[in-house]
């Protein structure tokens, strides 16, 4: 994969000025055959097989980026859906494994550890119960630590008892951790239509099919997007605008590609996939929500902000189509609310509400991400607004998400401050209304018909 002067330079030029990174290099581990009927021996299998393949992961990256001249700002690992390997055992009590898996990210020095998971789209296991009833604990007691759950798919339809579980899930894990703001809650995540591929927290783990280990990289560019767009002028039609979006994630995933590749060398393992996605920081200039308003639209969450976002969305995946046979992962845009310093500056300003976020997440690459609630939102309302998002990714055929936290002692429009990559989140209203009779009821609601072809 040859460069030209040109593309060198213009890289430079997005990592010095328009803040161009590698988000993430996430080496995905298979930790399959750890299982054993002890618990105490599978976590000390899961322990020792981590070391053994991720010990030089941070040294890799860091090198990489000396090399490289491209900051790799986190280094992170993914692991089989932890459900999978608890069976054998029969615990109840799965914070054993989420306390090792944490121990082994301090030892390695990575930031964050995927894979506390279950799928249950069907519904639960012995195992998927258990590893349910052990998050809140697992999440309040570990530091690295993020679990996940898949809820929903196309072909299968949506749990709804898994999404009323779910909800007492992240009430509970808000009140365990009320003392950092619902910080557990960050580390948290459901899917509708779960990517196993996925480089990016909370919801990076390994799935089936993927090799013994991995290298996937997440490129993130919404500051080189930025200026692209800036640079183009208000006068350019929405077809040159696409045209620039797409040929600057272009040149990010080329980069993206490069380091992947040379970091799963250097590690001795594959590269996987390369995810390119516009996943923004709360630093000024970083921001998705300011693309946005530069395609046209006042404020983020105006009218308009839905077919903006799908434009931009649509033309970063081509980009990335483009550059690279490996794309993968969810690429797109993401708009988590409170890691956005334009989005939290919309929220401020009452232009983004929770009903137009949720319309945002139709074309976006994910789904409601970051969304501060009050600390005494309802569960059934907790179980509407995940339920309602579940059904845009059945429907569309497409991957959704919700991490939301219920923030102890906080009403609409008080701040939290989680710091870092977390940022910045205002508490939003859910509304007066909920969905308790709904609540009430169990089962599952079907897959729409275009799920059963084969």
């Amino acid at each position: 994969m040859a460069f030209t002067d040109r593309e060198i330079l213009e890289t430079v030029r997005m990592v010095e000025l328009e803040t161009l990174d590698i988000r993430t290099t996430t080496l995905g581990i298979n930790l399959l055959d750890c299982a054993d009927p002890d618990l105490e021996s599978t976590c000390e299998k899961v322990y020792a097989k981590i070391l053994h393949h991720a010990k030089g992961l941070v040294e890799v990256a860091e090198s990489i980026g000396a090399d490289y001249g491209v900051p790799i700002v986190n280094k992170r690992i993914a692991v089989t859906p932890v459900a999978w390997i608890a069976g054998p055992s029969g615990a109840e009590d799965l914070t054993p494994i989420a306390r090792a898996l944490d121990a082994a990210a301090k030892a390695v020095g990575v930031d964050f550890i995927g894979g506390f998971t279950a799928y249950v789209e069907k519904g639960f296991t012995r195992a998927d119960k258990a590893l349910f009833d052990s998050i809140p604990a697992a999440l309040a007691e570990t530091e690295h630590v993020c679990a996940s759950v898949s809820l929903a798919t196309t072909r299968a339809g949506i749990n709804m008892d898994a999404v009323a579980d779910f909800a007492q899930v992240v009430s509970k894990t808000a009140e365990l951790t009320a003392a950092r703001g619902g910080l557990g809650c960050a580390k948290l995540v459901c899917f509708c239509n779960a990517v196993q591929d996925n480089p990016f927290v909370a919801g990076a783990h390994i799935g089936v099919g993927e090799p013994e280990t991995v290298l996937n990289v997440g490129v993130s560019g919404p500051g080189a997007v930025r200026s692209a767009v800036e640079r183009l002028g208000a006068d350019a039609d929405l077809l040159s605008l696409a045209e620039v979006v797409k040929r600057t994630a272009f040149k990010v995933t080329r980069m993206g590609e490069l380091v992947g590749r040379e970091a799963a060398e250097r590690l001795g393992t594959r590269f996987g996939i390369v995810d390119v996605s516009l996943a923004p920081t709360p630093a000024v200039g970083d921001s998705v929500s300011d693309i946005l308003e530069l395609i046209g639209v006042d404020r983020t969450g105006a009218p308009g902000t839905t077919a903006a976002l799908a434009l931009l969305t649509d033309a970063v995946k081509k980009g990335g189509a483009m550059a690279s046979s490996s794309v993968g992962g969810l690429s797109g845009a993401f708009i988590p609310v409170s890691e956005d310093e334009g989005m939290i500056a919309a929220v401020r300003d009452d232009a983004l509400s929770l009903e137009k976020l949720e319309a945002m997440t139709s074309v976006c690459s994910v789904g409601l991400d970051m969304v501060a609630v009050p600390g005494d939102t309802p569960a059934a309302t907790l179980y509407g607004i995940i339920a309602d998002e579940m059904a845009i990714g059945m429907v569309n055929q497409k991957t959704t998400a919700v991490r939301i936290i219920p923030v102890p002692g906080k009403g609409p429009g008080e701040t939290v401050e989680w710091g870092g990559l977390l940022g910045t989140a205002i508490v939003q209203d859910p509304g007066s209304f909920g969905c308790a009779t709904l609540h009430a009821r169990a089962g599952r609601i079907p897959a729409p018909l275009q799920g059963y072809r084969n």
